[in-house]
């Protein structure tokens, strides 16, 4: 009996040891920035979404879903992508901004937790379909990709005062109704094959010849969309409203 138990618990430990990875990576970005090494920093949140993308895929796989995966899951999120990228912004830029710089960072972490719990009330043990606000994960590594990108031309054109802009934009979006597309349902019909076949591989090869543009551009599209889409709907409901 103890020898068939004890895969079936290791493959219950498996998703948190990502989760717990994740976790890692966000403390040792947390620990870089402090230590003013702010591109390790950046590339280490990169490396905690990899580990958070896992932990759910590995756990849905193996149907191994729990309330206290989904717990901890969050709370690795708040440390990976919530204090993370606040320390890194404020560190490397904000800083330099005083009382403003303070406040951008703060606030990062604040909208971070409210998206975080409201997302856990609303979803409970379902998977979205559409995420409401942009997700604290991809928040995080937009932040951090401005920071690569300001450190790469910094010397050329300085935008450290976007990079406060954009936080607390990000920030806003975050615990806004606006909605985005979950990929974790994607509709794998034939017709679609071919376009997502092309769309992961000029994706992949954009960030394989310019890898901190071609990040900086996938997430600066996603991020865009919700708002543009949100305006398109809105005027195209005023319009059918002034026909009648």
């Amino acid at each position: 009996m103890n020898k068939e138990k004890h895969p079936k618990q290791f493959i219950y430990i498996l998703p948190n040891l990502f989760t717990a990875s994740s976790i890692f990576a966000g403390m040792y970005s947390i620990f870089s920035a402090i230590e003013g090494k702010f591109d390790q920093a950046a590339w280490l949140i990169l490396l905690s979404l990899i580990f958070d993308g896992l932990d759910g895929r590995v756990a849905r796989l193996t149907n191994t879903c729990s309330r206290f995966g989904v717990e901890f899951d969050s709370l690795a999120d708040m440390i990976s992508f919530g204090a993370a990228p606040s320390v890194l912004v404020y560190l490397s830029v904000g800083s330099s901004y005083g009382k403003f710089g303070v406040v951008v960072s703060i606030l990062y972490v604040i909208f971070g937790a409210i998206r975080l719990a409201r997302f856990n009330v609303m979803t409970a043990q379902t998977e979205p379909s559409v995420f409401i606000g942009v997700p604290i994960p991809t928040a995080a590594v937009f932040i951090s990709i401005l920071i690569l990108l300001e450190m790469k031309y910094g010397e050329w054109f300085s935008f450290s005062t976007m990079i406060l802009v954009f936080t607390f934009l990000v920030s806003l979006l975050m615990v806004s109704n606006i909605r985005y597309p979950s990929f974790k349902k994607v509709n794998m019909e034939k017709m679609h094959y071919m376009r997502v076949f092309v769309g992961i591989l000029v994706a992949a090869m954009s960030i394989f010849l310019y890898p901190i543009e071609g990040f900086a551009l996938l997430f600066t599209i996603y991020i865009a969309y919700g708002p543009i889409r949100a305006i398109y709907t809105f005027s195209k409901r005023a319009s059918l409203l002034k026909k009648k």
